[in-house]
């Protein structure tokens, strides 16, 4: 499609806090629309033909890689890069259901509401869906495990799991980053068994030592009140300083781990064998689906990168605007090209690939992040061999080089990419 907008965007970004680079971060969060602008038209992304349409279906179900040379001539003509850009717009979704917004999850309420379900007063047929689920769930997770799948999102209508095979983030195991969590939610998880870290929660203690948290922290650590206040004896006025009884010490625990509910420090790191039993705890999960209100009943969104049981193809919408944006006392036609849909971190990467030979190295683009998924971009403690990973990897359905990208460790915290440029076949980015 076409279409014509007075958006008043800038061509180029302003203030970007990057350097030049070959290649931007690895971004995990998920975007929920893409603004590319260059002053070199996208006529080759509109009305693709059948046969281009069927060859990129073909294309994504195979997991070809397409390379181009760094300038395309013709873009227009070239039936290869129209195909590579249709295979790069798939992405697959669990459950299907038309008639329904899937994703985002998380605020979603406000935009159905008035919409009845079919299931919301059937107790059968939501124990039919939720049984389908979770045999998609269990389907993805096999694939993760065989590094058959990068990555996956469980996006629920309270908080977003993000699933990594061992390699992808620079860790040597499967990663889960779930995010936002709740007291109530993280002592369910320790109940049964879970191990995990609050990454950011930890980041800010080790920052801020001198802080009321000491007694948490010595607890965290695994310091017994003997030893915490070991040196009080040493001084001779033990008797005189009343200690923190263990009730005392829980309490102080609770309260500070509440004061991050709901909010991106909350975000917890599942590691290794946790994620299979973080797996059987989310499919056994009360709460998982809302009891009440529109999303009643609705099982929770499985987005991937590649197919899986029970999964339905579907394409990212895309359409060229004609973006006027004003330059002295007249306005400028800028060519863009808007990507709408759950932008997920592979695709994100593809695109600016075929872009850079498409529109000759000159692009910029305005990323909006779904805000609850901008924590995955937490950093992960280990680092491997990365000529070891990229080998292991090679089955998993991604581009080579967006492979090579995603397996980095992530560098933008509790940040996402939000302006993205290229000049001169080199990217400069602000988060």
């Amino acid at each position: 499609e076409r279409a014509d907008f007075d958006l008043h965007l800038p061509v180029s970004i302003p203030d970007v806090s990057s350097s030049p680079s070959t290649e931007f971060p690895a971004d995990w969060s998920i975007k929920t629309r893409l603004l590319f602008m260059s002053s070199q038209p996208f006529t080759w992304a509109e009305h693709l033909k059948a046969q281009e349409e069927a060859q990129g279906f073909a294309q994504h179900c195979r997991a070809t890689s397409v390379n181009f040379p760094q300038s395309i001539q013709e873009p227009k003509l070239s039936t290869e890069l129209r195909c590579a850009f249709q295979q790069s717009l798939i992405y697959w979704l669990h459950p299907s259901l038309p008639w329904l917004q899937l994703f985002p999850r998380i605020g979603a309420d406000r935009k159905t509401a008035g919409k009845t379900s079919l299931w919301s007063c059937d107790e059968t047929l939501q124990q039919v869906l939720m049984s389908e689920w979770s045999v998609s769930f269990t389907s993805l997770y096999n694939l993760l495990k065989a590094k058959l799948c990068p990555y996956f999102y469980v996006c629920t209508y309270q908080f977003t799991v993000l699933f990594r095979t061992a390699g992808l983030a620079g860790s040597d195991v499967i990663t889960a980053v779930v995010s936002p969590t709740t007291r109530g939610l993280r002592e369910a998880m320790r109940n049964e068994g879970i191990e995990f870290s609050l990454p950011l929660v930890e980041e800010t203690r080790i920052n801020s030592p001198e802080t009321d948290k000491n007694t948490e922290d010595g607890e965290e650590q695994g310091v017994s009140d003997d030893e915490s206040f070991s040196w009080l004896e040493e001084m001779g006025v033990q008797d005189e300083i009343k200690k923190p009884d263990a009730i005392s010490v829980k309490l102080c625990k609770e309260k500070n781990e509440v004061q991050v509910d709901h909010k991106p420090e909350s975000v917890a790191l599942v590691k290794g064998t946790n994620t299979f039993m973080l797996l059987n705890f989310l499919i056994n999960c009360k709460s998982l689906v809302a009891a009440a209100g529109p999303q009643a009943g609705l099982p929770p969104t499985l987005l991937s990168p590649v197919a899986f049981r029970g999964a339905t193809m579907q394409t990212l919408k895309a359409r060229s605007i004609n973006v006027k944006t004003p330059v002295h006392s007249c306005y400028n036609d800028i060519f863009s090209l808007e990507i709408t849909g759950p932008v997920m971190p592979h695709c994100l990467h593809t695109l600016t690939m075929l872009l850079k030979s498409a529109q000759r190295g000159a692009f910029s683009a305005v990323l909006y992040t779904h805000e609850p998924t901008a924590v995955f971009n937490t950093k992960i403690e280990r680092i491997l061999n990365k000529e070891t990973m990229c080998k292991d990897l090679t089955k998993c359905g991604l581009h080579l080089k967006t492979l090579d990208q995603l397996i980095q460790l992530p560098t933008l915290g509790k940040s996402s990419i939000r302006l993205l440029e290229m000049r001169d076949y080199a990217y400069t980015w602000k988060s």
